[in-house]
This record gives structure tokens, C-alpha cells and sequence, in this order.
């Protein structure tokens, strides 16, 4: 071939391969439609912005949603209303394409829906068709029932509303201003309409943005409508400018900050908006009850002892001495505890009083039976283990005693931390529980038996204030229930995984612990720390469950600490005195523990291998052995759409380990 040739096909390949465009240049019909498209499409976007809706629904612990539906309403001319169905990770996403003479701006009305939540409402307003700048919606969806411990969104709107009824030239408002802030407030107040007081309000601020009343009035405006995070992003904004300038400085949006975050279980960050609020109102009852109410929730009972006496004498209502109580409890003080609950009760039945309340009443009678009995029995402070360790159990073969107590002190903290990371970082976990229990004779030998399996879950509760997991256990499928082997006189027992809680910095200052020395165990040398729980301060205890009557239990023991790690690698308790009301003479419960690989995610966590339960209950000798294997992660949704399991806490006749007040 002549090299002539061989450009004419290499040019010819080129004019093949080229773009469109290209093409139409050389001529034909069908070139020229091409052209004729290309041009209209690129008039037809020039002409027109693209408005890009795009967010993520999550909970408010910041957990996405998935399967959540979400209704979008576009009030704008052209904008069709379009539903959504939110990703695994919680995301929607659409776009809108409308002409720029149209819409300048553009604004959509968010309903989102979830089964097993509360219906969120949201009115969204986009002001730049920059594609580049599209910002993530947030929607946040509530569970239908209240926390009862924190502040109910109806009490924080009647409370703050009325001090934001009237707002006017003081506030900087112009006469209009006055008259679309009265018709917000007409459609909020009067006529219970929220929803219908967003646009007034929304008319004002824009009008007005240094208006930081008027910003907190549309913040519980929203908030009532059920848009959580707008309204939080108005009592934000509030609150930068009473940063920026002083001047500007009230209470309300702060107040309702600090209120929000204690709804995402943040009570120290709440603490923080409480202490500001009270930098432009010293004396606001709210945010005095509510900075109390955050210390409750860190169990720091003396600042919320003082906040709270403070909230009452700045004219706070009864949930303020309620929570007094509560904090009077929290500092061993029992006595006036139970005559601030009588105050609080002002002469009501426990009984038709709300759960939280009955829960407090419980707490306090029971600890009055609790130090009665203890008073009686056991001696005070140091001289507990003193007790204790008169006559020892023989798990201390072998001690090589320490001649002083300096290492205790660095041997807790160390144990602490090692503690508040394994329940910080533990994950939702299943395994395998074997159970052997026996009825036992005067001389402990094993008569009748019984072999059961479960499949045991530890999980991190939905709500929660402080350290601790739930604990439910399933029956497999074909194996005996939980009620009837409670029907042959045998007891269940459980709690295991939780044990190590008393050894938590939270905890520690509710017991006395004394260094005893080191032993060699199993080949492995350990740290031996003996332990007793003093029952005018714990807050941690185990509970003892007979038909209807419960009763906390405290306990004595030992603890064995792996010197390299400071993981506890044995536990023993005992109780710290019998229960004679329940006649309750012994539990003894010697726990191993082992470590225990993860793959998925390349962790190791220490948890119960085997566990010995034995009981003196009633005149009856019980021992239950439980082993733990096939340890697996799961997925807490996945659980939830099986069924909850029963947690352990309903089993009719039972020994639990240490746990939280609920």
C-alpha cells in the first residue's frame, strides 16, 4: 500500500471516531437533527435552575433510618409533589428543574413518616440554585413516648411561650412587625394551630433578624408543628447573636438548647446552655431546674441538690422538688429525701401517681427496709471488709499479702478505665448459654437436675444515662421455657456480662475496696482486691424477684486483676448480709472470665466463660452453672423485626446481678 493510502484511512478513522458535532459539520439530515436537539436541550437548561432536595432522617441519637417515607410538597408553580423512600443510610434525594423566571427561589413542605415514630413536618427553604452549595436536610424523628426523665416538650412550650407572648418596639419591631408577630402568636396560642404561626413568624424574622425573642417564638413554633431540627437551628441562631452582642442577651433560646440536648441524652452539654442562660437571668426557675436536672443525670447529687433548692426558691413548680428528691437520695440523704417526696405528694396516693414517681417511692421505702436490715447486721466504712475477710473463702490459697494499701488507689483507676472502655466500646452481641442447674441437699450434694440452652444477648439500650447494656435471654426453639422450669423449683439467675459495673469511676465511691495482695491463678499472676458495697450510697445493685416482691441486694467480694491489662479475670460476690425478708440466706456467684475475638471488627472484650450461682433460698439449696460460647455480633433493627426477647427481669423467681436503678 502507498503511504498516500495509508493517511486517507488513518484521517477517515479520525472523522469516524470524532463527537456529534463533528459529524454535523460534514453535512446530511440526520447531522443536522442532531444539531437541532443538541441546541434545544442546552436552551432549555439555560433557561432553568436545578433545585436539589436532598437529606438524611435519623434518630435522635443520630442513628440513620432506612425505609422511612418521605413526602415532598413543593409550593412553588411547576413542582410536582413527589414521595421518597429513605436508603440504608438514612438518605433522599430529588431534584427539581423549574424556570428561572419562576422561582428565584424555591421551597418544599418535608412530611416524613416512619412506623414506630412520631410524623415529622419540616418547611424548607432553598435560596441558591448552586448545585455546588446543596446543603443536607436534616430530619430527625422521634419516638412516640417520652423520656421521663428529662423535660416533656409540652412542659418547655408552656413554659417559655408566655414570656414571648408580647414582643414589640423594644424588641425593635416596626408596627407591621407587631401585627404579624400578634397573628403568629393568635395562630400559636389561641387557636392551637403551630403550623399556621410559621408564617407570620417566618414574615418577621426575615424582616427583623436581630429579633432573637421572635427567632425562639418560631423555634417553638416549629417544634410544635414537629419540626425538630428547624427549631433547633432557630434557638442556635439565637443564640450566636446574643453572642455577638450582649445586648440582645435573654434566657429562652438557651434554656431550650440545653433542653434539646438533654432529649439526645447530652446532659453535659446541656449543663453548658443552663449556665449561660442564667449569665442574662440569674434567677430563671426553668434553667435552674433544668441545670439540676442535668447534674441528676451525671449522678452528680450535690451541685443538683444545690441548683434545684435554688430553682424552688426562684418559684419553680413541683417537678423541681421531685427532682429534689431524687438528688437528696442520690447524696445518702434518706431522711429528707423521704419528706421531700411527702411534699411532692402533698397528701396524693402513691399509687395513682405516674411511673416515675412510684419508682422514686419504691426506692426510697426500700432503701429504708435495706438500711434497717443492714444497720442491724453489718458493721459500717472499713470494718465491712473487716468482716468479710474474718473468715475468707478459699479462693485465697496461695495470697502473698500486701504489707500496705499504696497501690490501691492507681490498681482502681487503672481497673476503672479498663472498665468504662469495655462498656463504652461493647458492642450488641449473642451467644450460646448452656445451663446446668441442681438442686442441691444439706450436705451439697447435687439431687435433682435440669440441662437448658438459651441464646443470651447483651445490647445497648435505647435509652440510657449511663453505663450498662440490657441483658435478655431466648429460648431456643423446642427447649423448655424459662416458666416452666420456674414451675419445678428451680431459680433462674443472670446478669453476668454487667458484674464488672461496680468497678466503674462512676461507682467506685460507693464502695469500700481493700488491696489484698497477689496470687498466682491458673499460672497467671493477679492483683487481688476484696470489695464490699455500702448501701446508704450504691447506686448499683442486684435485685432479688419472688412472685410480686423485689428486693435490692449489695454486695461483698473479691476481684481478680490481670496486672498488665487491669482486666478483672475472676469476680466473686457475696451478699453483704442475708435478706430475711425474702429469707434469702445465701448468693454466691464465682465468675470466669476469658477473652473473646471479634473478627469483623478486630476487637477483643473480656466476657463471662463460665459462671457458679449458688443460692440458700427459703430452706432450698439451688446452683446454677452457666457456660458462654458462639459469641456473634447482631444487628439490633434485625432483632427488633424477630421480636424482643424476654428480658430477664420478668422471670417470675430470680437472682440478678448488679444493675443501674431503672
Amino acid at each position: 500500500m502507498r503511504r498516500a493510502d495509508v493517511w486517507m484511512l488513518i484521517l477517515l478513522g479520525a472523522v469516524c471516531l470524532s463527537p456529534a458535532p463533528l459529524i454535523a459539520q460534514a453535512g446530511g439530515s440526520v447531522s443536522g437533527m442532531a444539531v437541532t436537539s443538541m441546541d434545544t436541550f442546552n436552551r432549555d437548561r439555560s433557561v432553568k435552575n436545578r433545585w436539589v432536595v436532598d437529606g438524611k432522617v435519623t434518630t435522635l441519637e443520630g442513628v440513620p433510618i432506612r425505609g422511612a417515607v418521605v413526602e415532598v410538597d413543593p409550593l412553588n408553580a411547576g413542582g410536582e409533589f413527589r414521595s421518597l423512600v429513605t436508603d440504608f443510610q438514612g438518605n433522599f434525594l430529588t431534584d427539581y428543574w423549574l424556570n428561572v423566571a419562576e422561582a428565584n427561589e424555591f421551597s418544599v413542605v418535608l412530611t416524613v413518616t416512619k412506623k414506630g415514630f412520631l410524623t415529622a413536618h419540616a418547611t424548607i427553604e432553598l435560596t441558591d440554585p448552586d448545585q455546588s452549595k446543596v446543603r443536607v436536610i436534616p430530619v430527625t424523628l422521634r419516638e412516640p413516648g417520652e423520656d421521663p426523665k428529662v423535660l416533656p416538650q409540652a412542659d418547655l412550650i408552656s413554659q417559655l411561650v408566655p414570656r414571648l407572648k408580647k414582643l414589640g418596639a423594644s424588641e425593635g419591631l416596626s408596627a407591621g412587625e407587631e401585627k404579624d408577630y400578634a397573628r403568629g402568636v393568635e395562630e400559636f396560642l389561641v387557636r392551637k394551630r403551630p403550623d399556621r404561626a410559621l408564617t407570620p413568624f417566618l414574615k418577621v424574622t426575615h424582616h427583623d433578624p436581630s429579633c432573637v425573642g421572635c427567632l425562639t417564638m418560631l423555634g417553638l413554633a416549629e417544634l410544635d408543628s414537629g419540626d425538630w431540627d428547624g427549631a433547633y437551628r432557630n434557638f442556635e441562631l439565637a443564640g450566636e447573636k446574643i453572642r455577638a452582642d450582649s445586648s440582645l442577651g435573654r434566657s429562652e433560646p438557651l434554656v431550650a438548647l440545653g433542653v434539646m440536648k438533654t432529649w439526645r441524652r447530652l446532659p453535659t452539654d446541656a449543663a453548658a446552655y443552663f449556665v449561660e442562660a442564667l449569665k442574662y437571668s440569674p434567677q430563671d426557675p426553668l434553667a435552674l431546674q433544668e441545670l439540676g436536672r442535668s447534674q441528676l443525670l451525671i449522678q452528680n447529687w450535690e451541685p443538683a441538690d444545690l441548683y434545684l433548692t435554688k430553682a424552688m426558691a426562684a418559684g419553680a413548680g413541683p417537678v423541681a422538688r421531685l427532682l429534689h428528691a431524687e438528688a437528696l437520695l442520690g447524696e445518702d440523704q434518706l431522711p429528707a429525701a423521704s419528706r421531700e417526696l411527702a411534699r411532692y405528694l402533698n397528701g396524693r396516693e402513691v399509687r395513682t401517681m405516674p411511673l416515675e414517681v412510684r419508682q422514686l417511692w419504691v426506692q426510697i421505702e426500700n432503701r429504708k427496709k435495706i438500711e434497717a436490715s443492714y444497720a442491724k447486721a453489718q458493721p459500717k466504712g472499713e470494718a465491712i471488709i473487716d468482716h468479710y475477710l474474718r473468715h475468707p473463702p478459699r479462693d485465697l490459697d496461695g495470697l502473698v499479702p500486701a504489707t500496705d494499701q499504696k497501690q490501691l488507689n492507681s490498681i482502681l483507676s487503672a481497673v476503672g478505665k479498663t472498665v468504662a472502655s469495655f462498656f463504652q466500646n461493647f458492642p450488641n452481641t449473642t451467644s450460646l448459654e448452656e445451663i446446668h442447674q441442681e438442686k442441691l441437699d444439706r450436705k451439697q450434694k447435687a439431687g435433682d437436675t435440669l440441662d437448658r440452652k438459651f441464646r443470651y444477648l447483651c445490647a445497648a439500650p435505647a435509652k440510657a444515662w449511663g453505663p450498662g447494656f440490657d441483658e435478655y435471654r431466648q429460648d431456643l426453639p423446642g427447649a423448655r421455657t424459662a416458666s416452666q422450669a420456674l414451675e419445678d423449683g428451680y431459680m433462674l439467675t443472670s446478669g453476668f456480662a454487667s458484674a464488672s459495673l461496680l468497678f466503674h469511676p462512676t461507682y467506685q465511691s460507693q464502695a469500700i475496696f481493700r488491696y489484698l495482695g497477689r496470687q498466682k491463678v491458673n499460672g497467671r499472676n493477679t492483683y487481688v482486691i476484696a470489695f464490699a458495697q455500702q448501701p446508704g450510697k450504691a447506686r448499683v445493685y442486684g435485685t432479688f424477684k419472688f412472685r410480686e416482691t423485689r428486693m435490692m441486694t449489695f454486695t461483698q467480694g473479691l476481684a481478680w486483676v490481670d496486672p498488665e491489662s487491669y482486666e478483672i479475670t475472676r469476680l466473686r460476690t457475696d451478699l453483704l448480709v442475708p435478706l430475711a425478708e425474702v429469707k434469702l440466706e445465701r448468693q454466691t456467684t464465682e465468675i470466669a472470665f476469658a477473652e473473646v475475638q471479634f473478627k469483623s471488627i478486630n476487637k477483643e472484650f473480656s466476657l463471662p466463660q463460665q459462671v457458679t450461682v449458688t443460692v440458700d433460698w427459703n430452706g432450698k439449696h439451688l446452683q446454677n452453672q452457666h457456660r458462654y460460647s458462639e459469641f456473634k455480633l447482631f444487628n439490633v433493627e434485625a432483632t427488633e423485626r424477630a421480636g424482643k426477647p424476654k428480658d430477664l427481669s420478668e422471670t417470675s423467681k430470680g437472682v440478678s446481678n448488679p444493675q443501674t436503678p431503672p
